[in-house]
């Protein structure tokens, strides 16, 4: 089982990109963004693409150093929204096939499971709307600033 990191990818890039923005330089290459990531400049775009195609992001030039930038104030910007713009899968899933239905706990586990993961994910949807890019960038220079 492995969790799926599109999200911190997201929010890293995001974040990336308004510190930039805040030191004067509102552009960012994929090359630059996946420099932070250690990642491949192919990787990053695959994961900003919904978020680009959905207004929060622009990319300014065509060709080689083209630049990403955020298309609203990080400020704007909630991490429920990012979240829900990659269309990752459920944080839960049920049984990847149909359990034994003459078995008591078989039967009934799949709806009972399905509500309180509905639950789990209003709340961890809920959690995910209270905080920005803004916010998570704020509280990364000031909790963990880099070693001088």
């Amino acid at each position: 089982m492995s969790s799926n990191s599109r999200l911190t990818i997201a929010v890293h890039a995001l974040c990336w990109l308004e510190l930039s923005r805040r030191r004067g330089n509102p552009t960012l290459t994929s090359a630059e963004i996946a420099d932070s990531l250690l990642s491949h400049p192919v990787l990053l775009r695959r994961t900003l693409a919904p978020l680009r195609d959905a207004g929060l992001l622009e990319v300014v030039g065509r060709g080689p150093g083209t630049g990403w930038r955020l298309a609203r104030p990080a400020e704007e910007i909630s991490l429920r929204e990012v979240n829900d713009l990659l269309g990752d899968d459920q944080l839960f899933a049920l049984h990847p096939h149909p359990p034994k239905q003459d078995c008591p706990v078989g039967f009934g586990i799949p709806p009972t499971l399905a509500e309180v993961y509905e639950d789990v994910e209003g709340a961890v949807a809920e959690a995910l709307a209270r905080h920005t890019v803004a916010d998570v960038l704020d509280r990364l220079l000031r909790e963990h600033p880099l070693p001088a």
